[in-house]
C-alpha cells in the first residue's frame, strides 16, 4: 500500500467549514448553532470574493456587518449572531487572537415584552387545537416547557404518579424538574401506549435505535433500542440523522406543532402574534398571577438568573391595568 503522498486526500487539510463543524461539535454546540455559524461564515467568505478568513480583518468584518444592517436590513438579533459566528471562526478555528476582536460594536437588543394570552384565549387557543398537537400544547402551557423541550422528553423523563417531568439537557445544558399536569395524566398514559406500538414496531424490523446525546450510544450499547430512551412523540415516519447520516425515528418535527398553533390562533381570533413559546410565557405569567413565588417560577422556567424572570411581573395585571384613566373621572 502506497504511503501518502502530499497530494492525497488523507493529507490535505480539511475544508475551511469542515474545521468549523468539527470546532463546534468539540465543545458541544447544538446543531442550531452549528448550522447557523456555518451558514454566516460562508456567508462572510463569498461577500468578499471568497477570500480566505486568514487574509481578512476588522475592516472586512465591519464591511459585512454593515452590510447585513444596510442592504438586508437585518435584526438586531441576527446581526449579533453573525458577529458570534465570525468571533468563533476567528478564535476557535484559525485561532487567531486580535485586539480588534474585542473592539467590534456589538448590537443592542431591543428590550420587548413578551406576548402574553389571558385564560380566555388561552383556552380558545387549545380548543381549536385537536388530537397529539392539543396534547403538545396543554403539556407546554401547563409546565411552562421550551418547544424542544417538549418535543425531546423520552419515556423515562415522566413520573405519572408523582406529577413531575424531568427536563434534560435544556437550554445551556442544565437538567430541571417542572410540574405535570394531573389532567394530563390520562392523556399522556394514551399517548405512551400509541409510542409503544411504534417502538415495537420498530424492534420487530429490528431499524436503528433512536439518537442518544453525546457518546451514551457507545457507553451503553443497548439504551437506543430500549423502550426507556424512547421518545414520547416519536415521528410517524423515519429520517435521516444529519450528524451520522443513519436513517432512524426521530421525535415529532416542531414545525408541525408551530404550524398548527399558528392555525389554531387564526380560528379562536387571536389577533396578536401567537407561537408555541408564547404558552410558555402565560404560564409563567400565570403562576405569577397566582400568587406562586418568583423563585419558583424561576426553577420551573430553568432561568439562571431571577432578573430573567422578572420580565413577567411587567405584564401582570398591576401597572397600567391597576390604573384609572383621568378621562375615566370626569363628570
Amino acid at each position: 500500500m502506497k504511503p501518502d503522498t502530499p497530494t492525497s486526500p488523507s493529507s490535505r487539510p480539511p475544508r475551511l467549514l469542515d474545521q468549523v463543524r468539527q470546532a463546534i461539535r468539540y465543545r458541544h454546540y447544538s446543531l442550531r448553532t452549528e448550522k447557523a455559524y456555518v451558514y454566516w461564515v460562508r456567508a462572510f467568505v463569498r461577500h468578499h470574493g471568497m477570500r480566505h478568513p486568514r487574509e481578512m480583518g476588522a475592516n472586512e468584518i465591519r464591511s459585512f456587518l454593515k452590510w447585513l444592517v444596510s442592504e438586508r436590513n437585518v435584526a438586531a438579533a441576527t446581526h449579533q449572531q453573525a458577529l458570534s459566528a465570525l468571533l468563533f471562526l476567528y478564535r476557535h478555528v484559525l485561532e487567531i487572537e486580535l485586539p480588534w476582536l474585542d473592539e467590534l460594536e456589538r448590537p443592542k437588543k431591543p428590550a420587548r415584552l413578551p406576548t402574553v394570552l389571558n385564560l380566555a384565549e388561552v383556552q380558545a387557543l387549545l380548543a381549536a387545537l385537536s388530537g397529539r398537537h392539543a396534547l403538545m400544547a396543554r403539556l407546554i402551557y401547563g409546565s411552562g416547557m421550551r418547544l424542544m423541550e417538549a418535543l425531546r422528553l423520552r419515556i423515562k423523563d415522566l413520573d405519572l404518579q408523582r406529577g413531575e417531568i424531568r427536563v434534560r439537557h435544556g437550554k445551556g445544558g442544565k437538567d430541571r424538574v417542572t410540574v405535570l399536569p394531573a389532567s394530563l395524566r390520562s392523556g399522556l398514559a394514551q399517548q405512551i401506549a400509541d409510542a409503544r406500538a411504534l417502538f415495537d414496531q420498530d424492534r420487530r424490523l429490528d431499524r436503528p435505535g433512536v439518537q442518544l446525546p453525546h457518546a451514551l450510544a457507545r457507553k451503553y450499547p443497548n439504551a437506543p433500542i430500549s423502550w426507556a430512551w424512547f421518545w414520547l412523540f416519536p415521528a410517524p415516519g423515519l429520517s435521516t440523522d444529519p450528524v451520522s447520516g443513519i436513517t432512524r425515528r426521530h421525535h415529532v418535527h416542531e414545525k408541525s406543532l408551530q404550524r398548527a398553533v399558528k392555525r389554531a390562533s387564526l380560528t379562536a381570533g387571536i389577533c396578536r402574534p401567537v407561537s408555541v413559546h408564547t404558552l410558555r410565557h402565560s404560564f409563567a405569567t400565570h403562576l405569577l398571577e397566582s400568587g406562586s413565588d418568583i423563585r419558583t417560577v424561576q426553577e420551573l422556567l430553568g432561568h439562571s438568573d431571577v432578573s430573567t424572570t422578572m420580565i413577567y411581573t411587567h405584564v401582570l395585571n398591576r401597572g397600567a391595568a391597576a390604573v384609572v384613566s383621568p378621562l375615566d373621572r370626569l363628570p
